[in-house]
């Protein structure tokens, strides 16, 4: 975990490795589930580099605009050069600002979606309430993420690599917290419905990551630059991220016999509709 990647590199590693694998399970329950409006505005809230946002405004048509606002200005350059490229930048704009504070008026958007898929938990809440905030009356608000359970097989191995690791008793915590923190469904449907949305539903699809080997886990993009970080963040010291890296190494290919180790989640949309 001691490599260290610039703004620039990382929004590249997520176009290449991330978005189209991590970022297409998600993608799959929006064009499935989502009616597209007609006409009028359409906001994404962390479109990433932007491909399911194109997606999206490429299916609604030339009637709808799009805004696409993400925290990465790196993330976003790639999306506007996927837009002129597709000949979409004229019915869609990309713009850098925090999720938690959309600059924009109350019921502006006549749909509005959320990408929290590799979004910290606790900021979940405050992107909610914004989403819902700018989307306009009779608009679909909708938000996706991966719900509890998720992550499972790795965090039934954290605990042993801790312990393994030499690691104090006492960070045992983080483990169990990185267990709870993902919301079950009926708590993810009501956020929604705290912020006043109607007919709150969701779907939620089974997904698989599988790998080859321990190593091959662990250095994959979208584990070492992005889920890890996260997961190794709250141990007390960084000089104990490589001997409990080694250990979770080690037990993944103790314990897989040969076999892919696989990683699974719960990939799940959310939706409701502003009242009238």
């Amino acid at each position: 975990m001691s490599e260290q990647h610039s703004n620039k590199e990382l929004a590249y590693l997520f176009d290449l490795y991330v978005a189209p694998d991590w970022g297409e399970r998600f993608a799959a329950l929006m064009d499935e589930h989502l009616t597209l409006p007609k006409k009028g505005r359409a906001l994404y809230v962390g479109p990433g580099t932007g491909n399911q946002a194109l997606a999206l405004a490429k299916r609604a048509g030339k009637d709808v605009t799009l805004i696409g606002v993400d925290e990465s200005e790196e993330r976003l350059a790639l999306a506007r050069a996927k837009a002129t490229v597709a000949k979409l930048d004229r019915s869609t704009e990309f713009r850098l600002g925090q999720l938690e504070a959309l600059a924009f008026e109350d019921e502006q958007f006549d749909l509005v979606v959320g990408d929290a898929s590799l979004i910290p938990v606790e900021r979940l809440p405050e992107i909610v309430a914004e989403l819902a905030r700018v989307a306009a009356p009779g608009a679909t608000v909708a938000l996706n993420l991966p719900t509890s359970s998720s992550f499972g097989e790795f965090f039934s191995i954290y605990w042993e690599a801790l312990a393994s690791a030499g690691v104090a008793e006492a960070e045992g915590h983080i483990v169990e917290h990185l267990l709870n923190e993902r919301p079950i469904i009926s708590d993810a449907e009501a956020m929604l419905a705290r912020e006043g949305l109607d007919e709150v539903r969701s779907w939620t699809n089974i997904e698989e990551f599988n790998y080859p080997s321990g190593a091959e886990f662990f250095g994959a993009p979208l584990m070492k630059d992005f889920l890890l970080r996260d997961w190794l963040a709250p141990l007390s010291d960084e000089a104990l991220h490589a001997p409990v890296l080694a250990e979770l190494t080690r037990i993944i290919d103790e314990e897989r016999y040969e076999a892919d180790f696989t990683l699974s989640i719960k990939a799940t949309l959310i939706a409701g509709h502003k009242p009238l």
